[in-house]
């Protein structure tokens, strides 16, 4: 009788928790589990495309058709906040590095936050926050200002990837104690396959934008 009434306890406080508490996240008995490496997947193909991002930074270096002759020198501070000078590649593939650094930052931070929160919230937080960060970075190229990029898809898309990407694995090898590298792997397979798919897509993005007296990239 103990155990009845426990369950029915536990049934009842899941019921009462919000969408995004780990309570709801209890599967039935009849759950298929390979439903999980789909989901994981998909996440992974989405946070993926910051591999393909190479194709934004030749464009983006050439987003000002006109630059005078004294941006030839420009350096990375004054690069910040220029509306007149073309960025280097250089100085816009820093974005790059800012985000892989921020994804290991924010993973080892959240990491068991994450654990205690659910995948549910922190799924979302990763979602708001590479999506969020990617519009910021769109406006800061918009406004030619480095810095906003930087803030956007390096810091705020860095968060995003970080808990984009441990919230799969650390769910899936939940499912599959059995064939915890089988698992991962899934989720690997989409982090890499995200640039194959988002790359491409991106070129063909930037040329339907694309005007004659507006580039496309922004």
């Amino acid at each position: 009788m103990s155990g009845i009434n426990q369950a029915a306890q536990g049934a009842s406080g899941s019921a009462g928790a919000g969408f995004f508490a780990r309570e709801r996240t209890i599967a039935g008995p009849n759950f298929n589990r390979w439903l999980v490496p789909t989901a994981a997947l998909a996440i992974h193909l989405c946070i993926g495309m910051a591999y393909g991002f190479s194709v934004f930074w030749l464009p983006m270096s050439q987003q000002i058709a006109d630059a005078p002759a004294s941006c030839s020198n420009l350096g990375l501070l004054q690069a910040l906040t220029t509306t007149s000078c073309n960025w280097s590649v250089a100085q816009v593939t820093y974005v790059f590095g800012i985000f892989i650094a921020m994804l290991g930052v924010s993973a080892a931070i959240w990491g068991a936050w994450l654990e205690h929160a659910g995948p549910r919230k922190a799924g979302c937080i990763a979602a708001l926050c590479w999506g969020g960060g990617l519009i910021v970075g769109g406006i800061g190229v918009m406004q030619h200002q480095l810095w906003l990029v930087y803030l956007g898809c390096g810091v705020l898309g860095g968060i995003g990837q970080g808990l984009g990407y441990i919230t799969p694995v650390s769910t899936l090898i939940k499912w599959f104690p059995d064939r915890r590298g089988m698992a991962t792997g899934f989720a690997i397979m989409g982090y890499g396959g995200g640039a194959m798919v988002g790359a491409p897509l991106a070129v063909v993005l930037m040329k339907h934008y694309a005007a004659e007296a507006a580039p496309g990239w922004p």
